[in-house]
C-alpha cells in the first residue's frame, strides 16, 4: 500500500471525534475540521488542524472527508443539506461516515454522492471514548475495497482493529450488532453485582474474580469498576446508547427480528432519561436497577 497522506476534513468533534481528529494529527495527516459548536474546534487548531466556515468549504480543500456526529438527521444535514459536504465536494473524493445511524439512510446517502462522482464508506466505531483518546477504536467498515485500501491509513491512526464487513451499509449493520451485545452485556454485569451486593459478597471482590473468567468482557473491565466507584463520566452517554438501541430495534422491525434482551434495556435507559439522567454514562444502566431492587451498589 502506497503511504500517500491525502489532504483529510473531519466533520464533528464531539465525545468521539475529537480523539479520533487528534490523533489524525498526531499521525502527522493535514487536517482540516468543522463543528457545528464553534469553541470545539479551537483545540484541535491550536493542534495544527485548520478550521473551515462549513462542511461544504471543508470538503472543497480535501481528499477525504471523516464524519462522526450524533444521529441520521444530523449526518443528512452536514451531507446533503445546504453548505453541505456533497456541495463541495469534488468528483473523485471520499466520504467516511464515522456516526452510527440507519444502514437504510447510509445506503441512500451513499447513491446522492455517487450520483456526484464522490465514493463513501460506512465505517462506524466501538471503544468508547477511551479508544477515541487513544486511537484504540475497533472500526467497522461497509463499502468498496479500494475506498477501504484509499482510507486504510487513516483509519489505522484512530483505531487497532478495521474489518471490511461488507458493502455499504453492512458497517452500520455490524455497529447495531456490537451495541446489542453492549447492553445486554451491561444489563447483565449490572445485574450481578447488584445481586453479590444483595447476597454479602463484596462486589469489588466478584467483580476482580469474575473480570479474568468466562464472564470477562469490555464493558464488565471497563465499566464495573465505574460502577462501584460511583462515576458516571460518559465514554459514551445514556441519550447516545438509547439512539443507538432505537435504530437496532426499527431495523429489528423490519426484519422481523425479536429482539428481547436489546427491548427491555431500551425501556430501563427510558426511565433515567425521564429522571434527567440522558447525559451519564451508559453504565448508570445499573441505576435503573438499583431502583426496582431499592438499594445501591457499593464498592467497598
Amino acid at each position: 500500500m502506497k503511504e500517500v497522506r491525502e489532504s483529510l476534513g473531519f466533520v464533528g468533534l464531539g465525545i468521539m471525534g475529537r480523539g479520533m481528529a487528534r490523533n489524525l494529527l498526531e499521525a502527522g495527516f493535514p487536517v482540516r475540521v468543522w463543528n457545528r459548536t464553534r469553541e470545539r474546534m479551537q483545540p484541535l487548531v491550536d493542534a495544527g488542524a485548520h478550521h473551515s466556515g462549513s462542511p461544504a468549504e471543508l470538503a472543497r480543500d480535501c481528499d477525504i472527508v471523516f464524519t462522526c456526529v450524533s444521529d441520521t438527521p444530523d449526518v443528512e444535514e452536514v451531507v446533503l443539506g445546504p453548505d453541505g459536504i456533497a456541495e463541495g465536494a469534488a468528483a473523485g473524493s471520499l466520504l467516511v461516515e464515522m456516526s452510527t445511524i440507519s444502514p437504510r439512510v447510509t445506503r441512500r446517502i451513499a447513491e446522492r454522492l455517487e450520483e456526484r462522482g464522490v465514493a463513501m464508506l460506512d465505517a462506524p466505531v466501538s471503544g468508547g471514548s477511551e479508544g477515541a483518546e487513544k486511537g484504540t477504536l475497533s472500526i467497522m467498515v461497509g463499502g468498496e475495497a479500494d475506498s477501504l485500501e484509499r482510507a486504510m491509513l487513516a483509519l489505522r491512526a484512530m483505531g487497532r482493529q478495521v474489518t471490511h464487513v461488507g458493502p455499504i451499509g453492512t458497517g452500520q449493520t455490524v455497529k447495531l450488532v456490537n451495541q446489542i451485545v453492549v447492553v445486554v452485556n451491561m444489563l447483565a454485569a449490572a445485574e450481578g453485582l447488584l445481586f453479590a451486593q444483595a447476597a454479602g459478597a463484596e462486589p469489588a471482590r466478584a467483580l476482580e474474580a469474575i473480570t479474568g473468567g468466562a464472564a470477562g468482557s469490555w464493558m464488565l473491565e471497563n465499566r464495573g469498576p465505574q460502577v462501584l466507584a460511583r462515576d458516571w463520566s460518559p465514554g459514551f452517554t445514556v441519550d447516545l446508547q438509547q439512539k443507538d438501541l432505537r435504530l437496532a430495534l426499527e431495523a429489528a422491525d423490519e426484519l422481523g427480528v425479536p429482539l428481547l434482551g436489546a427491548g427491555m434495556v431500551s425501556q430501563l435507559y427510558r426511565t433515567l432519561q425521564r429522571a434527567g439522567l440522558g447525559a451519564e454514562g451508559n453504565h448508570a444502566l445499573v441505576k435503573a436497577l438499583e431502583r426496582l431492587a431499592g438499594f445501591e451498589i457499593r464498592g467497598a
